[in-house]
């Protein structure tokens, strides 16, 4: 007998992963939610933290995490609302709200120096930013041997939003606008344009035109008052010594307070049930409980992919990860099926500190995984492909 499509018996796979996960000591806590045809499952195994008052407390839907670059798919969505009315436009060059990225070079050579530059071909476009193709982003290189990468380093350093965008402007490109896709530093733009754009910090319009209307009371930028008891602890991914987690960031750490800038590369916090809620307004085509955020054409457009094959060559950046993924307005879309999990069409995200979400609308599903242990959001690591395999082979009808 299948509850909501899945098998009962297949289920209580998904929960033994996620118990020998916490047995091992690789994290004190992680929370799975398996949502299908109407019907929500949730797993939930051990605690906030190793140590202190978390150690007590039992991860659940309310649990508060560092959603990492899970923050991007929802700055996506915020700004396709602005396209909606009419705000902001996905072509229209993003100089006259950012005169800083106005005029740019672009670097002759992508690991030369800096002042090697040629002239832009065109401006940058909302379009460029949404899928990550403005021309920068990170650089994976060794420190010390490519110009730019150092540079986009030292810019990572948290600077009001106009100070920001200033250091970003005063940097060639990488590639011209259009050319290549580059990870993180667009969502970052999108959130300073969007701010330009409505004369109101990003927190606020996100909260205005996402966040109340789905219902999702615990994401924001940071955690206050007595929410701060629900916010589980962050490890780093391995101490030196022992190899095992260290504390990354506690409760009272850098979440317990606004930021200097609300980053949309990686900025949020959130909870299962918060992000259960956007999950499934996309699934749904734009709409959760009678509120509508997006129309369905724009669901669609963000969820497909939006690459040519020429943009996915990311030289030295995760090779092969585009043989069997796209990227569609701040989040992945698969486009091969290679292993039992998510289906073609699906989309969604991970982050840093081991959170993830895909929507799979030809199971009509959701499934989303919050932890807190740096890098563990790496989809490559063994773990996640055996979670993945446990969830799809739970599907019964």
């Amino acid at each position: 007998m299948s509850s909501g499509g899945f098998s009962p018996y297949r289920l209580a796979r998904v929960r033994k992963l996620l118990e020998r996960h916490v047995e091992s000591g690789f994290v004190p806590g992680v929370l799975a939610v398996l949502a299908r045809h109407g019907e929500v499952h949730v797993e939930a195994t051990g605690t906030l933290a190793f140590e202190g008052a978390g150690s007590t407390a039992l991860m659940a839907g309310d649990t508060v995490c560092r959603m990492g670059s899970m923050t991007k798919p929802i700055v996506a969505a915020c700004a396709m609302t602005l396209v909606e009315d009419g705000t902001l436009r996905l072509d229209d060059p993003v100089d006259d709200l950012l005169p800083e990225l106005a005029g740019m070079t672009v670097l002759a050579d992508p690991a030369g120096p800096l002042d090697d530059t040629v002239p832009t071909d065109r401006p940058i476009t909302l379009r460029d930013l949404l899928t990550f193709t403005l021309g920068t982003g990170m650089v994976p290189a060794e420190p010390g041997t490519v110009p730019i990468a150092d540079a986009m380093d030292v810019l990572y350093e948290a600077a009001p939003p106009d100070e920001w965008i200033g250091r970003l402007g005063a940097l060639p490109l990488v590639h011209q606008p259009g050319e290549r896709w580059m990870y993180e530093t667009a969502a970052n733009v999108t959130v300073v344009l969007i701010a330009r754009a409505t004369g109101r910090s990003f927190g606020d319009v996100l909260r205005e035109r996402i966040c109340d209307p789905l219902g999702m009371k615990d994401t924001a930028f940071s955690v206050t008052g007595e929410s701060i008891g629900r916010l589980a602890t962050a490890y780093a991914r391995d101490d030196d010594a022992t190899g095992g987690p260290v504390v990354d960031d506690a409760p009272d750490g850098r979440w317990s307070r606004p930021p200097v800038f609300e980053s949309g590369g990686g900025g949020l916090v959130s909870t299962a049930d918060d992000y259960l809620a956007f999950a499934s307004a996309l699934l749904a085509g734009g709409a959760h409980h009678g509120e509508r955020v997006l129309s369905r054409p724009s669901v669609t457009l963000m969820t497909s992919d939006q690459l040519t094959p020429a943009q996915k060559a990311v030289s030295g950046f995760w090779p092969g990860y585009f043989d069997n993924m796209g990227w569609g307005f701040g989040m992945s879309v698969r486009t091969r099926r290679t292993h039992l999990g998510p289906s073609v069409g699906s989309y969604g995200w991970s982050g840093f500190y081991g959170t993830a979400w895909y929507n799979d609308p030809a199971e009509d599903m959701t499934t989303i995984v919050v932890m807190q242990r740096a890098h563990a959001g790496d989809q490559t690591l063994p773990m996640w492909h055996d979670f993945w395999t446990a969830v799809y082979q739970a599907i019964d009808d």
